[in-house]
């Protein structure tokens, strides 16, 4: 019987005369990989050529760099909008540090700004467990409260752009929380593809694609109670990606407090990962799939940025991302998972 899924690439090499070795011939390979789910492509070259650059971001505690933070000291009490109380009786939500409050730039009928802290620079090895686990709690009850009134949206997201040159308007660490009916093509074509494959065998191809690399061990990072990290076979960032699921977790009232403690634990983990490689920046979602089915599990996704160079700030974005909507890769997720399994090893709260 042939394979449910296939991990499916194309092995491309490119010849020319080099003038850093007296144009003596060179070979030099990249590859092209299909998504087992969703069958798009992925580019995988200029192996080793990029590095992470690095930042000063204590300039950002400069007044003259910092300019005006709605989301620092007591402005984020009078310089943030609050709920109706239709929607939020309390107007906003809170849970230690974490503040939970309107998007003034909304993405849907319900989007919310979650500021994290009252710091307005925390490097990645400085974000607590609490810390993390208020926000990503108080997020989620967001989108647990806004499903149960007016207009139904069967999707909700955890957007998370981190330090430039991730796209994110504000350096103050904050997550964005929305529901919706229009999630992206990204989440649209898995979903799609996700229904197709449990109507072709009748099984959740997310839990088979973990069991599958779970018995290869060549992108299976490891497991935290019942979340399943790996690194992506078609990564959509140039520095890679990692991914983590949920099985069985299906929507959002699935997730429990015990899933939050698993995902934090496991993004501590990538965080130390991301310090020792000189990595600060990043974007980062969570997906949870609309209720009733039961083939779409809740997983979450980040992916490193950096500029290319610090002189001119050129993005790690081009062409292929903006034009083609083609990711290139320049880490093999073979190689990125090698290094940050050992980060894994000892599962509990750090």
């Amino acid at each position: 019987m042939a394979a449910r899924i296939t991990f499916k690439k194309i092995d491309i090499e490119n010849t020319f005369l080099d003038p850093r070795q007296d144009f003596q011939p060179i070979v030099v390979k990249s590859q092209v990989r299909f998504d087992p789910l969703t069958g798009r492509t992925g580019h995988f070259s200029h192996f080793g050529a990029i590095k992470p650059q690095q930042l000063d971001l204590e300039k950002y505690l400069d007044p003259p760099v910092k300019g005006f933070c709605p989301f620092c000291g007591a402005r984020r009490e009078v310089q943030t909008p609050k709920f109706p109380r239709e929607i939020i009786a309390e107007g906003r939500l809170t849970r230690g540090e974490a503040l939970l409050v309107p998007n003034l730039y909304p993405y849907d009928i319900y989007s919310s700004v979650c500021i994290m802290t009252r710091a307005h620079v925390v490097p990645l090895d400085q974000f607590s467990y609490k810390i993390l686990l208020d926000s990503f709690t108080i997020g989620l009850e967001f989108l647990k409260r806004v499903k149960v009134i007016g207009t139904p949206l069967p999707y909700h997201i955890m957007g998370w752009n981190y330090m430039p040159p991730s796209g994110g308007g504000l350096v103050h660490p904050h997550q964005q929380y929305f529901a919706t009916k229009h999630p992206g093509n990204q989440f649209a074509d898995e979903l799609r593809a996700s229904e197709l494959f449990y109507r072709s065998y009748q099984i959740d191809y997310w839990q088979e694609m973990v069991n599958i690399e779970q018995k290869n061990d060549e992108r299976y990072i490891g497991q935290l109670g019942g979340s399943h990290w790996l690194t992506s076979y078609v990564a959509l960032g140039m520095l890679g990606e990692i991914i983590c699921v949920f099985p069985g977790v299906y929507c959002i009232d699935d997730f429990r407090s015990a899933n939050i403690s698993e995902l934090v634990s496991g993004i501590q983990k990538i965080f130390s990962y991301y310090s020792k490689k000189g990595i600060y920046s990043f974007n980062a979602s969570l997906f949870f799939g609309p209720e009733g089915q039961r083939f779409f599990p809740a997983h979450f996704r980040i992916v490193p940025r950096t500029f290319l160079n610090t002189r001119d700030y050129a993005p790690d974005l081009n062409f292929f991302q903006a034009v083609l909507q083609e990711p290139v890769s320049v880490v093999l997720p073979e190689d990125l998972c090698l290094e940050v399994k050992s980060f894994f090893r000892a599962y509990g709260r750090p």
